[in-house]
């Protein structure tokens, strides 16, 4: 009785993540967000200074040129050829490509240090020119082209990722409208295609925050799981259905047979305690579940079988 009802209190905690519902990952619409997006992936933050100053500097990085035009055609052109694959693979795809094809795990730090790691780690040294130039001399060296070697992928509707969190859980410490940030926990390939790598940021947005007081009552914490990244760099709205749950209670009950009077589930997270009457809710980073495609998806995916 007593592992009984250890294991259900787990799963009621697993269950207490369900979203309520799901959000569509918009993509910025003002100059100013779109900016500031750009420069989060380009640098590691947004930058400081006058818009136009803000705009040369990204040109300058990416294409040695500057554009003409209205300062929002001039963003928009940064932005699709680091986001959108509707030409060919993205900056994002090229570079998560990249660093899977040598790691077999993607980083989430900023392009310039990322491209900077790589060419340290292959060659020894950082090469010089824009970061367009940089990543085909990274391109060439990893995978003997230029060309890499990424196709296009349908991806279905409910198609299940493993996730770990980055941000802690802990009813003490949130309140609604958090972000949660994720990371994609093992590759996902469709027909051989890796379509998420190991490491991808993902976002949720905590919906609903009850804190544990005497008398019974339970802490509780709701999230919505709401956006994670594929490697071709696009963001692909996700949520907790019927498929990630049933994953979730499949793993809590392998883990409890075998864990149960220990810390349960110690390599997917410490989540004893939770549901406990007077106890606080305290997921921490690591803490591993299950999520999935809200869609069917068309994604570029890197072609596992020719990598090294």
């Amino acid at each position: 009785m007593f592992y009984q009802k250890l294991l259900s209190t787990f799963l009621a905690a697993l269950l207490v993540l369900t979203p309520l519902s799901v959000s569509s990952a918009a993509v910025p619409q003002t100059v100013q967000d779109k900016l500031a997006a750009i420069e989060a992936d380009a640098y590691g933050g947004e930058q400081t200074g006058a818009l136009l100053d803000r705009i040369n500097r990204l040109e300058s990085d990416f294409n040695g040129s500057h554009m003409t035009g209205s300062m929002m055609a001039r963003v928009d052109a940064v932005y699709d050829q680091i986001y959108s694959n509707a030409a060919g693979p993205s900056v994002l795809a090229k570079i998560n490509a990249i660093e899977w094809n040598i790691s077999h795990e993607v980083s989430m730090k900023s392009i310039q240090q990322r491209i900077t790691d790589l060419e340290l780690s292959l060659q020894g040294k950082t090469d010089e020119g824009t970061f367009t130039k940089r990543l085909s001399n990274l391109a060439e060296l990893s995978f003997g082209n230029v060309t890499l070697p990424m196709v296009q992928t349908e991806v279905p509707a409910n198609s299940l990722i493993k996730i770990a969190l980055v941000t802690p859980v802990n009813a003490k410490n949130l309140k609604v409208g958090d972000t949660i940030h994720y990371q994609v926990a093992e590759d996902v390939l469709i027909d051989g295609n890796l379509v998420f790598a190991k490491g991808e940021p993902g976002e949720g947005t905590v919906t609903k925050v009850r804190q544990a007081r005497d008398f019974g009552r339970d802490a509780e914490v709701n999230i919505e799981f709401e956006k994670t990244k594929a490697i071709d760099g696009t963001y692909v709205t996700t949520y907790v259905g019927e498929e990630a749950k049933k994953e979730m209670k499949t793993m809590a009950m392998a883990a409890g047979a075998s864990l149960v009077g220990m810390v349960l589930l110690g390599p997917i997270g410490v989540i004893t305690g939770i549901f406990v009457k007077g106890k606080n809710i305290d997921l921490p980073e690591g803490t591993e579940a299950y999520i999935q495609t809200k869609s069917d998806e068309l994604l570029y995916g890197v072609q596992t079988t020719m990598t090294n």
